[in-house]
């Protein structure tokens, strides 16, 4: 549980890194994020999915 809640609090970091730093690009950015094909955002989702349990993998071995 120790591990699960360190990576965790590392995830909220790294996400909310971008929202503090450059407010006003990500705006920009999420407005374009609209225009994108769900299908096309699916795809980056199950990718950055697979390459997390492959890092997962490969990190805990």
């Amino acid at each position: 549980m120790k591990d699960f809640l360190c990576v965790l609090g590392l995830i909220f970091i790294i996400e909310g890194l971008p929202y503090f730093v450059f407010p006003e690009k990500l705006k920009v950015y999420l407005a374009k994020i609209t225009m994108i094909p769900d299908s096309t955002l699916r795809f980056m989702g199950i990718t950055a999915m697979i390459a997390g349990l492959i890092l997962l993998y490969f990190g805990r071995r």
